[in-house]
């Protein structure tokens, strides 16, 4: 395993409950590239430019697109926040400003 993936608070645990079957397996696939590939492509994860460290989760399935934010703590740990179903071009600043937000406060959490 290259990195481990951690889930802070319930955002994207309620979100990923909420899922049809095929877009959990798609997330989970997502996922296990992230925990055992060297290196990822950029198609499934993204740095978001103008962000605190925020990375986006890119999961298609059945046309619909999903975005996991998370960061990355301490190297090889990667931090999954919140997640949303993308209907636009465009992400939503709230869900960016969100991730921020929950970034801050794990981080005050763990080191104080």
């Amino acid at each position: 395993m290259v990195r481990k993936i951690v889930i802070y608070k319930k955002y994207f645990r309620e979100f990923y409950q909420e899922q049809n079957p095929r877009v959990q397996e798609k997330i989970e696939y997502a996922l296990d590239l992230i925990r055992f590939e060297q290196r990822v492509p950029k198609s499934f994860l993204k740095f978001l430019t103008g962000t605190d460290g925020i990375y986006e989760v890119r999961v298609n399935a059945n046309n619909t697109n999903v975005r996991i934010f998370c960061f990355f703590d301490k190297g090889n740990l990667v931090v999954l926040v919140n997640s949303m179903t993308k209907k636009t071009q465009k992400t939503p600043i709230k869900e960016i400003k969100l991730a921020e937000k929950l970034k801050k406060e794990y981080l005050k959490e763990r080191y104080g």
